[in-house]
């Protein structure tokens, strides 16, 4: 279940995509990446996932050079911790990576959404 403000801060961040997060939804769109139908800006509980496929359970996450910082990376662990516990595995991808080899990003969450489908 997610919480108001999570649902109309995805509504607002799914106009505002960063550049990685918008060349990575043309690739997940419309079941593009083996069939898997993904969300982007998803809202679980207090958060919102950049990417989010229900049938593998899966929250892909596209991390910038802000998540380097030590407090960023304490409330990323955090919140990987609760989603975990609520049953979600999260991938979690440097943006740096999605600008500079997009298909082996694809082939990484193609294989991790396929182990977790079973």
């Amino acid at each position: 279940m997610s919480s108001a403000g999570s649902v109309s801060r995805a509504r607002v961040q799914r106009r505002a995509l960063t550049p990685p997060e918008a060349r990575l939804w043309v690739r997940l769109r419309r079941r593009a990446l083996a069939g898997l139908k993904f969300r982007r800006q998803h809202p679980v509980g207090p958060y919102v996932l950049d990417f989010y496929c229900a049938e593998a359970k899966l929250a892909v996450e596209v991390d910038g050079e802000s998540h380097s910082h030590p407090t960023r990376m304490a409330h990323d662990r955090r919140r990987t911790e609760w989603l975990t516990r609520q049953g979600l595995a999260v991938f979690r991808i440097p943006a740096e990576e999605v600008r500079i080899n997009l298909d082996g990003v694809l082939v990484s969450i193609r294989s991790t959404a396929e182990r977790r489908r079973g």
